[in-house]
């Protein structure tokens, strides 16, 4: 007699390929090294790219909780103030990106009590893409870069919520509160390992002429991307070098990472 299940079989024993793809899986969310099933993917790994891709979907559909998010920013200690894109429904936006550019009319209004003094910068927070995204993240960078700019003495604006906008929704804000700069929080396009993820759009002196060449990226903020205190620290940089040399967009490398493991490195 024998103590071993007939029925069982026997398990294969893992390969140094496997165990190369298991090492690499570790250092990253890309779908890498995924089981197959002769030419198909494992059921495992197709329901969980099934799912990933649900979940991109939603993110681009979902509503904004502008109450929650308004209160997430009391924190920040400045005004909020809710103005809406001429996109006037979250079908019209993701048909017409044109119209999520565009300032309703009726946002003149709302940002003309704002206009008296000029500002250094105004920072503006849109759903884009992911309302996920600046629902989990706008909040808690700005807890982490206005700080750094109110130790600077910036002047800064109030906090605009704009519904429904694009990034170049921003150019219209910052010329209706007088500030030289913009930085646009927004979501960005989901992916299928990020669904949450946001950019941070920063632009020097915005026209109506301004294009996307002549503005400058943070992407991927999110703890499993670039950390909150990481991307404070690069807006802070990039915000500085785009006021004390007046460009922004292509004409401005970004070198906050050389200047931060610099500092790192100083053992004062």
């Amino acid at each position: 007699m024998t103590d071993e299940n007939p029925s069982s079989k026997p398990v294969a024993p893992v390969t140094e390929r496997q165990q190369l793809w298991t090492m690499f899986q570790r250092f990253t969310t890309a779908r890498i090294g995924l089981k197959r099933t002769g030419a198909a993917l494992a059921t495992e790994p197709l329901l969980d790219l099934r799912m990933a891709h649900a979940r991109a979907r939603d993110a681009v559909h979902a509503a904004l909780d502008e109450a929650r998010l308004v209160s997430q920013l009391e924190g920040c200690e400045l005004p909020v103030v809710v103005v809406s894109s001429a996109a006037q429904s979250r079908e019209r936006y993701l048909m017409r990106p044109d119209l999520g550019r565009t300032l309703d009319p009726s946002a003149q209004a709302s940002l003309a009590p704002h206009a008296g003094a000029a500002h250094d910068v105004v920072f503006v927070i849109s759903e884009g893409l992911s309302a996920y995204a600046v629902q989990s993240h706008a909040a808690p960078l700005l807890g982490a870069v206005l700080p750094i700019l109110r130790a600077e003495n910036w002047r800064i604006a109030p906090l605009i919520l704009a519904r429904q906008g694009r990034v170049a929704i921003g150019d219209a804000i910052a010329s209706a509160v007088r500030a030289s700069l913009v930085a646009v929080l927004i979501g960005e396009r989901p992916g299928l390992s990020s669904p949450d993820s946001m950019g941070v759009y920063l632009t020097w002196q915005p026209t109506p002429e301004t294009t996307d060449a002549d503005r400058n990226c943070i992407s991927n903020i999110r703890p499993e991307g670039i950390g909150y205190a990481d991307a404070a620290f690069k807006c802070a940089y990039m915000l500085r070098e785009m006021r004390a040399r007046q460009i922004s967009g292509v004409l401005l490398k970004d070198e906050s990472d050389r200047l931060r493991v610099g500092a790192q490195e100083d053992p004062r």
